[in-house]
């Protein structure tokens, strides 16, 4: 496995790399999601480019830019475990240069959820994956089922803009007790910990619900409010009850949906969903 920090690097190394190209773009502290990801690329392409970069643009100004987790070497290690061939780690020089003023900007599926309460981060996450994408050149992308509104957003963008890159959606990694792994999970001391179980139990108990014939979203919606309201040290920031495609919330459950929700435990938040199909 080789890794390579400038752009020029980049496409040197790039272009001995035949055959279809899969990549996984991560923001580091890697985990076993991430992983997942690379080894579904190593199985279906001749060889697979991974990046790391915390990206600036999608933080906001009280979020956790300074303080989120990073350890290089330990995400190497894995992606070469996973059988990466190139790891591209810019820096933000690298990637934002002086007078940079050039935006990519989805625009409905945008808005809501993640967008509402998070201004701009979507507008980061697109142009930064416009940049990987164009750097790379993949022929595959894969992305976790987690960020499932950025996903979306991201299949959006490729069909809007003609990339000739197909999007891989990618299941959910969760602990054994169904917290969804993510990088931020380090943040929970144990008592919130434990706590942040409740967003996967109330998940699935309204996929329960859904199973045995509930189809009123607000039903839904309410059943995950409850669980999350009776859990002490978690407060629900929201939940949705959604098109999948679109996003668009529904009153009636008649097509493939997302349920999804966003949760404080503490000062850290963490997002989760389920598909109903």
């Amino acid at each position: 496995m080789q890794t390579v920090t400038t752009f020029a690097d980049l496409q040197a190394r790039r272009r001995s790399l035949s055959g279809t190209v899969g990549f996984v773009p991560t923001m580091g502290y890697l985990h076993a999601g991430h992983v997942s990801l690379a080894l579904r690329a190593r199985a279906e392409c001749a060889s697979v480019v991974a990046s790391i970069f915390v990206n600036p643009t999608q933080f906001g100004p009280n979020e956790d830019l300074a303080t989120y987790p990073r350890d290089l070497p330990r995400d190497l290690a894995q992606l070469e475990t996973a059988g990466v061939e190139l790891v591209w780690t810019p820096t933000p020089e690298e990637m934002y240069l002086p007078g940079f003023q050039t935006w990519v900007t989805v625009d409905g599926l945008t808005r809501p959820l993640e967008g509402e309460v998070r201004p701009g981060h979507f507008r980061g996450v697109t142009t930064i994956v416009a940049k990987l994408f164009n750097a790379v050149g993949p022929d595959k992308a894969y992305f976790g089922q987690k960020d499932a509104q950025q996903a979306a957003v991201i299949r959006q963008m490729v069909k809007d803009l003609n990339f000739p890159i197909d999007i891989v959606v990618c299941p959910i990694v969760r602990e054994p007790d169904g917290l969804a792994m993510s990088s931020r999970n380090v943040y929970l001391n144990p008592a919130e910990r434990q706590a942040a179980t409740v967003l996967f139990q109330s998940l699935n108990a309204a996929w329960s619900a859904y199973a045995s014939g509930e189809r009123a979203a607000e039903r839904l919606r309410s059943l995950v409010r409850e669980m999350v309201a009776a859990q002490a040290l978690a407060r629900l920031q929201y939940i949705s009850c959604a098109d999948y495609d679109t996003l668009e919330e529904l009153e009636t459950v008649r097509r493939k949906a997302l349920l999804s929700m966003a949760v404080y435990l503490g000062k850290t938040r963490l997002i989760d969903n389920i598909v109903l199909e």
